[in-house]
């Protein structure tokens, strides 16, 4: 838990190779969320939901309001992920979430600041890097074998892999080729060091280069779509929406009608 990788690394691989790499995926995170909006026309299909809500609203949201709103929505739907009904989905994503945030922050700082081994890192650091990767590791693989399967009911294996699952398996690859590469580094073991070094390059490279073809933009997306409803809500503009027709009674269907249940 204090182990710095990236200054033994140093001896190796230049402190200015590092930090042009970390600086070429945040290059590549923005160039494929511009292109994943592009691409998919989210930000005209958000224009155009918010201009047809401002037509059916039934009154004015001041700017208090939609400053409240707007803190209750990162409160709710961001820090807290309240639109998960299924508790079990929602703390293993709270764990990823937050583990990520954390691995992806200290990583920056570790490579900006400590690469020198006479400079050690923070303790503080070091252990927000290795907790970050492990909780993100924990809440992933749950994610992965436990809650994203339901082999029972649908017949779907833990490894049926689908072109929007490149973000979770390249997430957990990142973070566990990295805990795995530093425990060997620290330990010695230069050969599998070495080799799991460059899985965790790969891994990471995948990561943040294939945002387009991957639900990493996602998360950038959920925030506006969630104040965006809670904006309309508070407005009126949702309760506009023409409701369901129902079944005629005597159709005789034996048909019961329940609420969507959203896992």
């Amino acid at each position: 838990m204090t182990y710095n990788p990236f200054a033994d690394l140093s001896a190796t691989i230049p402190a200015a190779a590092m930090q042009a790499y970390v600086v070429l995926m945040f290059v590549l995170v923005v160039a494929g969320t511009l292109a994943d909006i592009i691409h998919k026309k989210s930000a005209k299909f958000f224009f155009q939901n918010a201009k047809k809500a401002e037509a059916m609203r039934t009154r004015d949201v001041g700017g208090g309001e939609k400053a409240s709103i707007l803190i209750k929505t990162v409160a709710s739907d961001v820090l807290t992920s309240s639109e998960f009904c299924n508790p079990h989905r929602r703390l293993a994503h709270l764990l990823t979430m937050y583990g990520f945030v954390a691995y992806v922050i200290t990583t920056c700082v570790l490579v900006f600041g400590h690469t020198d081994a006479a400079m050690p890192a923070p303790g503080i650091v070091m252990a927000l890097w290795y907790l970050g990767a492990f909780s993100v590791c924990v809440g992933g693989f749950w994610f992965w074998f436990f809650i994203r399967v339901d082999v029972a009911a649908e017949g779907n294996p833990w490894y049926r892999i689908m072109r929007a699952d490149l973000f979770v398996l390249s997430l957990l690859g990142s973070t566990t080729f990295a805990l795995l590469w530093s425990i060997l580094q620290g330990a010695g073991v230069g050969m599998l060091s070495s080799i799991f070094f460059w899985l965790f390059i790969a891994s990471s490279t995948v990561l943040f280069g294939g945002v387009l073809w991957s639900k990493f933009a996602h998360m950038f997306f959920k925030p506006a779509a969630a104040l965006q409803k809670h904006i309309a809500e508070a407005d009126g503009s949702q309760d506009n929406l023409p409701p369901p027709a129902d079944l005629p009674a005597n159709m005789g269907l034996g048909i019961k009608r329940e609420l969507p249940r959203h896992y």
